[in-house]
Parts: C-alpha cells; sequence; structure tokens
C-alpha cells in the first residue's frame, strides 16, 4: 500500500488492488507519480454525482500516453482521510458540483 497527501494534507491511501485495477488500463503504466501529483497540485476537484463521499481530483497533462488529457483520479473520503478507486486520462471534466478550482 503507498500513501500520498492530497491538496488538503489528507492522506489518501492507493491499495495494491486498486493500482491492479488502473494498471488494466495500459496508459496507467509509469504514472503513480502523476496520481500522486494531482491529489498535490489538482486543476479542478468536483462531488461524485454518484457517490457523495467520492471527490473526483482531475489534472491537465499536454503530453500523456494518449495525447493530452486530463488524469482523473476517484478518491473517496471517509473520517478525514482517503482511499484511491481508480485514476485514468480522460478528456474532459464530468459535470457536478466543483469543490475546488485552481
Amino acid at each position: 500500500m503507498k500513501t500520498f497527501k492530497d491538496y488538503a494534507k489528507r492522506n489518501i491511501r492507493l491499495a495494491d488492488n486498486r493500482w491492479e485495477h488502473i494498471l488494466s488500463r495500459a496508459e496507467m503504466a509509469e504514472q503513480k507519480e502523476r496520481i500522486r501529483e494531482t491529489l498535490a497540485t489538482p486543476d479542478k476537484i468536483k462531488k461524485s454525482k454518484h457517490d457523495t463521499e467520492v471527490l473526483l481530483y482531475y489534472k491537465l497533462y499536454d503530453q500523456t500516453p494518449v495525447t493530452k488529457k486530463y488524469l482523473l483520479v476517484a478518491v473517496k473520503v471517509e473520517n478525514g482521510e482517503g482511499f484511491i478507486l481508480t485514476a485514468f486520462f480522460t478528456d474532459k471534466i464530468k459535470a457536478g458540483e466543483t469543490l475546488w478550482e485552481k
């Protein structure tokens, strides 16, 4: 298990099984540092429309294995700490309530 700090200094855990899930997308290999960076210095954070305890951290990268994309890191937050559910590259930011913006 790996632990990161987000922009609000919360501990965010990345369990081994979640990392394996993330790696099911070939383009996510070698992206652990970008996951850390997205949590620590996001461009925008949205609240999930499907689960109010899930925060969606976004950071735009000009160059990724799949061209210019946002990295989305989905984090479930409980009791002041969080754990990563998934992470992947996406073209756009989802609709929903913005909680924080750079």
